[in-house]
């Protein structure tokens, strides 16, 4: 039987409050050795019957001891969830960093500046810049964790469009000499956006289910590239500033109305696939990407993220036409926003589907 600590929060900030819907009674019977009784805040769930004591990191149920995870899972803010599904699921994060007409902000999903404002400026004209986050900002990040007692599984943004990964690994290697009892694995995404957002929420799935820290790392190695990323966008004139598309190129494309459809590769790099006359013709043509691609076709059973920048209309469009193509679906598809730092490259005006499928190839 495994308890998870994410479902508390950290061990010495238990409410010790009695309430009577939300607390369980650990009785005197205890095991030799082990501290008096007192109450603690539990989900209901995890206690059903007999008596349970805790002794500061361990758990006893009459003279059986019940094991808690032992890590957390960890990504940067890119992965472009709400704060809300974040705290929800567990999932802790580090943020990026980016620059609006010079004023320095965290990308911490819209907290310091709202993503309408945001998009707005940059319309308006304003300068963007983006920085990732920094080794020693890893190790700030990743000790506290370590102190307590946890190991850390951290996915990073896709290594194909940034270098956080290597930071990350830097940290992580530093602190396992200091650490040499802990457990620290940093994995490239080979992701972005709601795309690494998604597999974050199955990292907590996984650990939920109780796999433990080598089981849900070899998980992610192994299924990582089964998730689809395609963009498209309706506004290139941050695709030509950015250099991902010419400037000749970029300015027919936006007098002949054509809408760049993206992806990534295997790679995790952001690839030009197709140009598509019309927003019309582009909202239908990555439906039906995720018809060919998706597991099981259109009776595909999992969740499909949508992320959007300032063209929420747009995502909607592409959301209504999954949920027509795809009645099996795991709830409704998710719209999100394009945070800040892949937002700076973007702009507004770009749609981006996320959904589980096969392997990418190419």
């Amino acid at each position: 039987m495994i308890i998870r600590q994410g479902f508390f929060g950290s061990l010495p900030d238990f409410d010790v409050q009695a309430s009577q819907d939300m607390i369980t009674p650990i009785r005197a019977a205890s095991p030799k050795n082990l501290p008096p009784p007192c109450f603690r805040k539990f989900p209901v769930m995890f206690v059903k019957c007999g008596f349970m004591w805790y002794t500061g990191k361990r758990f006893w149920i009459g003279e059986e001891e019940i094991m808690m995870s032992d890590y957390i899972i960890s990504c940067c803010s890119t992965a472009d969830l709400e704060k809300e599904h974040f705290e929800k699921r567990d999932i802790h994060y580090i943020c990026f960093h980016f620059e609006l007409d010079g004023k320095q902000y965290r990308d911490d999903l819209g907290q310091s500046i709202p993503f309408d404002e945001f998009y707005r400026r940059m319309q308006e004209g304003a300068s963007t810049r983006t920085s990732q986050i920094n080794v020693e900002e890893f190790r700030e990040y990743f000790e506290p964790f370590l102190k307590a007692g946890k190991d850390i599984l951290h996915v990073t943004l896709s290594s194909g469009i940034s270098g956080v990964f290597n930071s990350a690994k830097l940290a992580a290697d530093e602190l396992m000499e200091q650490y040499p009892d802990r457990k620290i694995y940093v994995v490239d995404s080979l992701g972005a956006s709601s795309g690494y957002g998604l597999i974050m929420d199955k990292m907590a799935d996984l650990r939920d289910e109780g796999k433990t820290l080598e089981e849900a790392h070899q998980w992610l190695e192994e299924n990582k590239l089964k998730l689809h990323h395609w963009f498209f966008s309706t506004d290139l004139t941050f695709y030509i500033r950015g250099g991902r598309i010419s400037k000749t190129a970029g300015t027919v494309g936006m007098v002949l109305n054509i809408c760049p459809l993206l992806n990534m590769d295997n790679e995790g790099r952001l690839i030009p696939r197709q140009k598509i006359r019309t927003k019309k013709k582009v909202i239908q043509e990555i439906t039906e990407k995720m018809k060919e691609h998706a597991q099981n076709g259109t009776d595909y059973s999992g969740k499909c993220y949508i992320s959007q920048s300032a063209c929420y209309e747009d995502a909607k469009k592409v959301a209504d036409l999954v949920e027509e193509a795809f009645p099996k679906l795991s709830g409704k598809v998710v719209i999100n926003n394009i945070g800040t730092t892949i937002g700076s490259h973007t702009g507004p005006g770009t749609v981006a589907l996320f959904f589980w499928g096969d392997a990418r190839k190419d």
